[in-house]
């Protein structure tokens, strides 16, 4: 009892070589391993990609009103996609149009959410104030064709709206105002800094970067986001700006920190402005602040528009 059998030890016993053969195969063991980690890895960096994506980006393809059921003239615009491998998609948007012909012009580029039928009630303060307005849907929203949005699509798609109030409807920079809306806004100083010649830019309700908008959700808090692709790094840009800048922010934003705002302007370079609106929620602003914003935005635009004539 308790003695190996001859059978046993003849099992038991290795070949010759097999400490050479085994050598041979670490390479390709490691390789495998390697592979293996750098596939979870990969696998992690799409998950965590596919989350934050769905964080950013909640597009809405029902259109909740109609043109034709304004009492003032809306009309739906139809523009092309341009950039190689979308060529041939078309985005939609709305023309508010101004009673006078001659009026300023503000490209409206609305947040994360919704779509063009539902940032009625944000313009609502433009089309008081006498401007004619253009209301872009990105891809994937509303009745624009395409997938699910991207950081790299809605700057296109910014730009593409850029080129159809310059190139087809021949309105001269020094006459349009680039808003934008919460991720709109981040949209809009990228599309700012692209072309500082235009009149001026409003950034409502706006956040530093998604990086930081992620550390305010528990959910996100702990995704590697300095290794995602889509950043929206808007604290990182408006320093470079170039031109004249507004910043709205409510002071009870339940969304983006006002603090947040206040971050974008004091990082802002060149001529600048902040307004508080004073019990302000992310959505409000323009039933909340009413005269003052009207004012607020009046001002800005004339001044600044008086300025970029005169350049």
């Amino acid at each position: 009892m308790g003695k190996v059998s001859p059978v046993s030890q003849s099992t038991m016993r290795l070949p010759a070589d097999f400490s050479s053969r085994a050598w041979l195969l670490l390479p390709f063991a490691f390789a495998a391993s390697m592979l293996l980690g750098y596939g979870v890895i990969g696998l992690v960096l799409w998950g965590c990609e596919t989350c934050v994506s769905y964080f950013i980006f909640q597009p809405d393809r029902t259109l909740y009103a109609k043109p034709a059921d304004f009492s003032f003239n809306v009309r739906d615009v139809g523009l092309p996609v341009t950039v190689p491998g979308d060529a041939g998609q078309s985005l939609h948007g709305w023309w508010v149009a101004a009673p006078a012909w001659d009026a300023k012009v503000v490209l409206y580029l609305h947040g994360n959410d919704g779509n063009v039928s539902t940032s009625m009630g944000e313009i609502a303060p433009l089309r008081e104030l006498g401007y004619a307005v253009f209301m872009p849907d990105y891809r994937g929203y509303g009745e624009s064709e395409g997938r699910f949005p991207s950081e790299k699509t809605v700057y296109e798609d910014a730009e593409a709206a850029w080129t159809y109030l310059v190139e087809q409807r021949g309105f001269r920079p020094a006459k349009l105002y680039i808003y934008g809306h919460s991720l709109g806004g981040a949209i809009a100083i990228e599309l700012a800094l692209h072309h500082p010649e235009a009149a001026g830019l409003i950034v409502e309700s706006g956040f530093t970067s998604i990086r930081e908008m992620a550390k305010l959700r528990k959910r996100y808090a702990l995704l590697p986001m300095q290794l995602l692709s889509q950043r929206f790094d808007s604290i990182q840009k408006v320093s470079k700006l170039r031109l004249p800048v507004l910043y709205i922010h409510g002071t009870a934003d339940e969304v983006v920190p006002y603090a947040m705002g206040e971050q974008l302007f004091r990082a802002s370079g060149g001529r600048k402005r902040f307004i508080a609106i004073g019990g302000g929620l992310h959505n409000n602003n323009a039933a909340v602040g009413g005269p003052l914003l009207r004012a607020a935005i009046r001002d800005f635009i004339e001044e600044s528009g008086a300025s970029a004539l005169t350049e």
